[in-house]
């Protein structure tokens, strides 16, 4: 599926805030925690548990979240398909950095174990 100029624009202009609420939920119906999601927005973006809620504050957009990130040198290993898009072969980086995260919080609430999301072993 091509990922259009539009999906890129909506994407960007979306706010973490809008988005936050529906992630917490997600893991937690699947037996998962807030504290789990939280470690798994850290090792990719970098932002603690203080940072993640002031930027929820905000309400910044998607677009200004990960502008502020510092993105794990291993993000790029996130790989695989996620809203019927192949994550490594989405052109825009901030379009594939929003699915870099979706594709965690699923995994996450699939019951993978977390080395294997915070991609530590082989």
């Amino acid at each position: 599926m091509k990922v259009t100029p539009e999906h890129n624009e909506r994407m960007a202009k979306m706010t973490f805030a809008s988005v936050y609420p529906h992630y917490v939920s997600k893991v937690e119906r699947k037996g998962r925690t807030k504290e789990e999601l939280q470690q798994v927005i850290k090792w990719l973006t970098g932002f603690d548990a203080h940072a993640l809620h002031g930027l929820i504050d905000e309400k910044v957009t998607f677009e200004t979240f990960f502008k502020r990130a510092e993105l794990n040198p291993n993000a790029q290993l996130i790989t695989g398909v996620i809203c019927d898009y192949r994550i490594e072969e989405i052109e825009n980086p901030l379009t594939q950095q929003v699915r870099y995260l979706d594709k965690l919080v699923d995994e996450l609430a699939k019951g993978r174990k977390m080395d294997k999301i915070l991609r530590t072993t082989g």
